[in-house]
């Protein structure tokens, strides 16, 4: 079946279709919200209310604006800062054992592997060293641009223009 087809059967809200959707995206979204929230648990309940999303918002897709994967791929992205910000998780840091530390710096560098499948890191190190910051900080660790700001020490706006045109060379090497 082809996305298209996919898709057309998801607007009808086939649930054959739904499965099928979710089996071939629950690994990606499944790694960009684990790399975020570093627990598996909280990532599974995120990844499902990401589903829950997708399958209630899908009128909302815009072809023209972009490709699916990258729609349903910021929807599992926010909601995943939406869950960092949350007082439930924030509370739920403060009482982590040691040993959960352990076991999340071990965990870390496989997961950070497990989670570039699709290769963008690779992709993203061609670019200008200024750009790999940025990508790094708003993408792949889940800075906001305000933050990113702080963090590279840059005015807000040079961050939000700098992104996208380090976006734009992004899509200039992968041809899309």
């Amino acid at each position: 079946m082809t996305q298209e087809e996919l898709l057309e059967q998801i607007y009808k809200k086939d649930s054959k279709a739904f499965t099928l959707l979710y089996d071939m995206y629950s690994k990606s979204l499944f790694g960009v919200i684990y790399n975020l929230l570093k627990d598996k648990e909280e990532s599974e309940d995120v990844l499902q209310d990401v589903f829950v999303k997708i399958w209630k918002n899908i009128d909302s897709y815009n072809e023209s604006k972009g490709r699916f994967f990258t729609w349903i791929l910021n929807i599992a992205r926010n909601a995943a800062i939406d869950k960092l910000r949350s007082k439930g998780h924030n509370n739920s840091l403060k009482n982590l054992s040691v040993d959960n530390f352990v076991n999340i710096l071990d965990h870390n560098t496989s997961v950070t592997n497990k989670i570039d499948a699709i290769g963008i890191r690779e992709f993203v190190k061609k670019l200008k060293p200024v750009c790999v910051r940025i990508i790094d900080l708003l993408f792949f660790r889940g800075y906001t641009q305000q933050e990113a700001s702080e963090e590279l020490a840059i005015p807000l706006g040079t961050v939000k223009t700098q992104n996208r045109n380090c976006i734009r060379d992004l899509r200039t090497i992968l041809e899309v």
